[in-house]
């Protein structure tokens, strides 16, 4: 059975339950599988050995969301070949791929959760109600341990992007 909690996140004030185990900064990243634009899996495995910040919105056609990703996408994409950036939703990957393209996102890899919601399930994130994953931002260091995470508990509001591009620039 799926461990579920409540009271931790909410969307316009409205609580919502999320699925999946709690993790926290010190933790192993757990593995996973999501797919990207051409419905090819990615696992954590892949980029093993780089510093990843990965970014996860409930969905890249919401304003918050699209913000979100183009500021990462400026602001993080070109520090270091040594960091990849992936963003995570559960929107189908043609939508990301058309989404990407329309705004010029090259340096975010936009990957999908919308097959098993392993991502979702793995790090706690997916909301019950709307079967959307919560936003929040982790980045993970070279050896796989999470060294930051930020779940924002109002789903409607931003991250805090210069503590996670801090984090990130610390491990490059």
């Amino acid at each position: 059975m799926t461990k579920e909690r409540t009271g931790i996140v909410t969307i316009h004030g409205n609580p919502l339950t999320l699925l999946g185990p709690e993790i926290s900064v010190g933790d192993q990243a757990p593995p996973f599988t999501v797919v990207d634009n051409d419905l090819k899996p990615v696992t954590l495995n892949d980029s093993k050995g780089r510093v990843r910040l990965i970014t996860v919105v409930p969905s890249l056609d919401t304003p918050v969301c699209d913000t979100m990703i183009r500021r990462f996408n400026e602001e993080a994409a070109g520090l270091s070949d040594d960091l990849v950036v992936y963003t995570i939703s559960v929107d189908l990957p043609f939508a990301q791929k058309r989404w990407c393209g329309a705004a010029g996102v090259e340096g975010v890899q936009t990957l999908s959760d919308y097959q098993e919601l392993d991502f979702g399930l793995h790090y706690g994130l997916l909301t019950k109600e709307l079967k959307l994953l919560a936003r929040a931002v982790l980045v993970i260091n070279r050896a796989g341990k999470i060294v930051y995470y930020q779940l924002v508990n109002e789903v409607v509001d931003e991250p805090d992007y210069a503590a996670a591009l801090e984090a990130v620039k610390k491990l490059l």
